[in-house]
């Protein structure tokens, strides 16, 4: 019986090289998974699913999955989509479609919250109406569990206002844990 999955984590998770290796595991048991995004994450280019630590694979935008029958759809063994915190509503109902009606797995990947601790669309609702809910772990710099992403500005002080979606990696977001959140301490030896 096919499942939706939601596999959430914070920056630096490794969230992506999961959804790779995942693909992978599928295509070395002769299997085929379907790569997915959506179209506002271009940071990697067009068509391409990337993580940092250097792995990447062909993808299409979930705006194309949508456009999919469920012929074409069970042609794969499985859907996986990352950064499916963009999603829409309707993306998200789509991906229940995929799981109840063509009977094929999803697993998405994404932030369960961004800067300032607020749910994305595509998160609320995966969080909402998946199967499976799992967390991906990493670590804040003081050894707690990273659950919240903090945006940093180019001098280095957290961010507390501005849009909810702006791009970015390493250079303007870093996942800490909630109490070093709260207090706006994003390293070691920095003052709240």
């Amino acid at each position: 019986m096919a499942k939706l999955y939601f596999r959430y984590g914070s920056m630096g998770s490794s969230k992506t090289a999961n959804a790779l290796m995942v693909a992978y595991n599928y295509h070395e048991k002769g299997q085929r998974a379907l790569l997915a995004k959506p179209a506002l994450d271009d940071r990697d280019g067009v068509g391409v699913m990337a993580s940092r630590i250097g792995l990447s694979q062909p993808c299409i935008f979930v705006e194309q999955l949508v456009k999919m029958s469920a012929e074409e759809i069970r042609a794969y063994d499985c859907v996986i989509v990352d950064e499916a915190q963009f999603c829409t509503k309707e993306q998200v109902d789509f991906m229940t479609t995929i799981v109840d009606e063509f009977e094929v797995p999803v697993i998405a990947y994404g932030l369960r919250t961004d800067f300032q601790r607020n749910f994305f669309e595509g998160s609320l609702w995966l969080m909402a109406w998946a199967d499976i809910i799992e967390e991906v772990k990493t670590v804040c710099w003081c050894g707690r569990a990273a659950t919240c992403v903090a945006r940093f500005d180019e001098n280095g002080k957290m961010v507390t206002e501005g849009s909810q979606v702006q791009l970015g990696g390493n250079d303007s977001y870093t996942s800490v844990c909630r109490k070093h959140h709260k207090l706006g301490i994003l390293r070691k030896g920095d003052q709240a």
